[in-house]
């Protein structure tokens, strides 16, 4: 099981080194197949997805995109200059083993709206923003989707919200 704390801080704050856990960024984007800016703040929104991200949608089973920090210093240790949500990701984590958690792992990062991992890895259209900058993309291997669900007991249109957190 993971949480998510909650910590108001400044997006200057936000380093790929120096915190752990769930929630380390939350980005969005308007359009799908482009890059996706930090946000202070995001509101999940159960069977939906992030507010106001281009990928949100009751009918699909990618409702959020989660990418570990360790996956993103590995492509910066080839020399690139990437930034939270240059892979299109909603929620990055560090220290969370991301890629070894089974189909249908709950991850308790609020009281209203839990992800519930539906897929790891996907297709690479090949179009997207870092794909078509460098060549290579991270997620159709290391990429993690989630729905997000209610508790048991909760459901009904329940939303959370998700602030980054500095957890030490």
């Amino acid at each position: 099981m993971v949480r998510c704390y909650d910590r108001y801080f400044t997006l200057k704050e936000m380093e790929f080194d120096t915190s752990y856990g769930f929630g380390n960024a939350v980005c969005k984007s308007k359009k799908k197949g482009t890059k996706k800016e930090a946000i202070a703040e995001g509101l999940l929104k159960e069977d939906y997805g992030l507010m106001g991200d281009a990928h949100a949608d009751y009918r699909t089973n990618r409702q959020v995109s989660l990418l570990a920090v360790e996956s993103i210093n590995k492509m910066r240790s080839l020399g690139l200059n990437l930034s939270l949500g240059d892979f299109a990701e909603n929620i990055t984590t560090k220290g969370v083993d991301l890629l070894h958690l089974p189909i249908g792992t709950k991850i308790f990062v609020g009281d209203e709206v839990i992800p519930e991992v539906t897929q790891i890895g996907k297709e690479c259209h090949g179009g997207c923003a870092i794909y078509r900058q460098i060549g290579k993309c991270i997620m159709p291997k290391e990429g993690v989707f989630a729905n997000l669900v209610a508790p048991e007991g909760k459901r009904g249109g329940k939303s959370s919200n998700l602030r980054p957190n500095l957890s030490f």
